[in-house]
């Protein structure tokens, strides 16, 4: 099993990234797909999440509006396009793996998980 995030990177406040997860290994149309983050000193929080048909979509309050997630199943592969980032989303995004999850579910929750991605917002 792998999940291999990428498209971080330093950008500035206002700018827009878009980040890919892709994977392997499993049945990833069976799974629903989220998106963590991990700011340093603090808890990996939830960012957003996909369920495994694409018909449903979970945000934090804190990305709403500004952070879309998606998903290709054809491709097996999972994005988060953000928008007006900020200092605040400056963080290492994980993506994960949830067998047929619903809503808004813990870490402990996820199946697979990748190994992240660094995205810094300067001000």
């Amino acid at each position: 099993v792998q999940l291999q995030a990428f498209g971080g990177g330093l950008v500035q406040a206002g700018d827009s990234l878009r980040l890919s997860c892709v994977a392997s290994g499993f049945t990833f149309s069976r799974y629903s797909m989220g998106w963590f983050r991990q700011a340093p000193g603090k808890q990996r929080e939830f960012v957003a999440t996909i369920t495994w048909r694409a018909s449903n979509q979970y945000y934090a309050d804190s990305v709403k509006g500004r952070f879309t997630i998606s998903r290709d199943n054809a491709k097996n592969t999972v994005y988060l396009q953000m928008n007006s980032l900020n200092p605040e989303d400056t963080a290492v995004y994980y993506c994960a793996a949830d067998f047929q999850g619903f809503g808004v579910r813990g870490p402990a929750e996820y199946d697979y998980w990748g190994q992240g991605t660094q995205v810094t917002v300067s001000s």
